[in-house]
């Protein structure tokens, strides 16, 4: 499950938990939706389990941070290789670890630039132009995210 995900399932659930004019502010501004779990969530926790203290049910509220899912190779290989076969202008027949972008998969230069911004946004972390220019194949593209994220096996 990537962080997106993630994310937006938090956001549903704030709304569901939260009183109807938050969930109606969340929904009618999706922006604000994208956060409210981080608002929402803890302050609602709270406000539960202090009228639940009232019924006589004994609760503690508890602040949970998730980190990064961990990450393997193998991990890191799937995503990278799910990004380029969901990118329009790439035949996933041709795709394989060692295609490069230009010479196999037909690419040109503002093409490769978008496969960079959607590794950016899978990943989580800016990759810098001069290090991009040297990732011309998904093989550095895993290599450098394994490198960048403390991955090795």
């Amino acid at each position: 499950m990537s962080f997106t995900q993630i994310a937006r399932s938090c956001s549903r659930l704030a709304a569901t938990l939260a009183p109807k004019r938050i969930a109606s502010a969340a929904l009618a501004q999706p922006q604000q939706a994208r956060m409210m779990h981080r608002i929402a969530v803890p302050a609602m926790a709270s406000q539960w389990s202090q009228e639940c203290g009232r019924n006589g049910w004994q609760t503690q509220s508890v602040r949970r941070y998730s980190a990064k899912p961990p990450l393997s190779l193998k991990l890191i290989n799937e995503r990278v290789l799910l990004v380029l076969k969901l990118y329009d202008k790439i035949d996933p027949c041709k795709l394989n670890v060692e295609s490069h972008f230009i010479n196999d998969l037909g690419l040109d230069s503002l093409d490769h630039v978008e496969v960079i911004m959607a590794m950016e946004d899978e990943f989580g972390f800016e990759i810098p132009d001069s290090d991009a220019e040297k990732l011309l194949k998904p093989a550095d593209i895993i290599k450098y995210v394994a490198d960048k994220e403390d991955v090795y096996e």
